[in-house]
């Protein structure tokens, strides 16, 4: 039994505060490289014969260009061009030095039009978790979660888990501020994974107005909060001095439980409960008084004293009769 006091709160170590990996901040994109499966729009200025082969009336994406499977792309007198893998700025070279056997001084222009093949997979507690496409414009990790969105119902937001390179980044959203978050530029092939917080719970049982488990999407919920949000102590059957947090349940095979004691009498014990930080697995018992536990026993004293008052006259009647 461990007693919530102001000493005791002193005594703790403070949270521990995040420290985003050094890498992630790092890493700074290239310039985007092409890929199987990008729509490339490919403009020779003053040959639109070149430019727009099915007329200048029509959409862009009918002159476009597709990168194959195999990385390769077809252009008119420069054939077979392997495009994958390259920067915009190192086809359109490229194509000019091809181009250049058959048109004087040519110009070439190169844009994509539909990006096909380089994804950021998103998965998890979003609301949409669609693939996100790497472009030309670098994508940051505050973009990518807004663009998807937060199921904040079901999200745990403290364990976000990048995977980058087969290695898993853990970040805490709660407490990873906003600039950050921009700071961190996202790579194709990331992976962004979300967890549920489903089997992230606390119980709250007892003399509490409305008993249930509570799930948390971050891990900085407080008692004072857990109490609230069940709508506190039940004014006429709980004890205020008995407020327990037992702690521990999940493992008593190897360790005993820890039951953490708050003597509520005071207002300004919740102050105490304020900065008590509870975990996933913890049950809150709030137990009642003790003329509650007295009214209890009289409730089930007195229908037991009447059942045997009632044996005892059958008994004589029958005694009676005889």
């Amino acid at each position: 039994m461990v007693q919530i006091t102001p000493d005791w709160l002193a005594s703790q170590p403070p949270a521990s505060t995040q420290t985003v990996p050094q890498e992630l901040f790092n890493y700074q994109p290239e310039s985007y490289r092409i890929g199987p499966g990008d729509m490339l729009y490919i403009t020779v200025w003053d040959h639109p014969e070149l430019t727009a082969p099915a007329g200048a009336q029509q959409q862009t994406s009918a002159n476009s260009r597709l990168v194959r499977s195999d990385g390769t792309l077809f252009y008119p007198y420069a054939g077979s061009v392997k495009a994958a893998g390259m920067t915009i700025d190192e086809l359109r070279q490229e194509l000019t030095s091809k181009l250049t056997k058959y048109v004087p001084n040519p110009q070439v222009d190169v844009a994509v039009t539909s990006y096909g093949s380089q994804l950021i997979t998103l998965e998890g507690a979003f609301i949409k978790s669609d693939p996100q496409q790497a472009t030309t414009v670098p994508l940051t990790l505050s973009q990518a979660i807004g663009t998807a969105g937060i199921d904040l119902n079901h999200a745990d937001l403290s364990d976000l888990v990048l995977t980058r390179d087969g290695r898993d980044f853990h970040l805490d959203l709660n407490t990873l501020n906003h600039a950050a978050e921009q700071r961190i530029y996202l790579k194709p092939g990331d992976r962004l994974y979300l967890a549920y917080n489903d089997n992230k719970e606390i119980y709250v049982m007892g003399e509490v107005l409305r008993p249930q488990a509570l799930s948390f999407r971050t891990d900085d919920l407080t008692l004072t909060q857990a109490l609230g949000r069940v709508g506190g102590l039940d004014p006429t059957t709980s004890s205020s001095k008995s407020v327990y947090v037992i702690r521990g349940v999940k493992d008593l095979a190897h360790a005993p439980a820890t039951v953490y004691q708050l003597n509520a009498r005071s207002p300004a014990a919740f102050a105490l409960a304020d900065n008590f930080h509870v975990q996933a697995g913890d049950v809150v018992w709030v137990g009642a008084s003790a003329i509650t536990q007295w009214g209890r026993f009289l409730s089930q004293l007195v229908p037991l004293g009447s059942l045997v008052s009632s044996a005892a006259l059958a008994h004589g009647n029958t005694n009676g009769g005889l």
